[in-house]
């Protein structure tokens, strides 16, 4: 198992990631999250996501009637996993259970937050505002396990 603490290493030739710097990774530009959860019939469900780190949790937010949504307040354990597609290739496997929180002043906060990083500064206020309304809901990923690997193609 490899987990968010200690730091590096290599696993079969690749190179495992510290903390410091997976989390500078999934920050990293305008990377999206693809988000796993589970159908309440047991079939998977994977979804882009807007996120930002908040110390140890995973912050986006989500319809409380799509499936995410759904999903998330039946069984709070997802994973997150954010990837380099180009060579030599890196990914981050974040597992967690997730918190759901509806404070409206709390979401269009966050919201901002994600929209500034997704959409530029300029765009933020207006993003937070599209999103943080009666509905939506805040999600906090609490980190649980990471696996982190960089160079995979070296």
């Amino acid at each position: 198992m490899i987990t968010r603490k200690g730091g590096g290493g290599s696993l079969g030739g690749m190179e495992v990631m510290a903390d410091a710097e997976w989390r500078e990774f999934v920050m990293t530009g305008t990377r999206t999250g693809k988000l796993a959860v589970t159908r309440a019939d047991g079939r998977p469900h994977v979804t882009p996501v807007w996120f930002v780190l908040d110390g140890d949790d995973v912050v986006f937010n989500t319809s409380e009637t799509g499936v995410k949504g759904k999903a998330l307040r039946r069984d709070p354990r997802a994973t997150l996993c954010v990837d380099d597609d180009r060579a030599p290739y890196a990914f981050v496997m974040i597992e967690g259970e997730a918190t759901i929180e509806s404070d409206l002043d709390d979401l269009i906060k966050w919201a901002s937050v994600i929209g500034g990083r997704y959409m530029g500064e300029d765009r933020a206020k207006e993003f937070g505002e599209r999103n943080g309304v009666p509905g939506e809901l805040l999600v906090r990923l609490r980190i649980g396990r990471v696996i982190a690997i960089r160079d995979m193609a070296d």
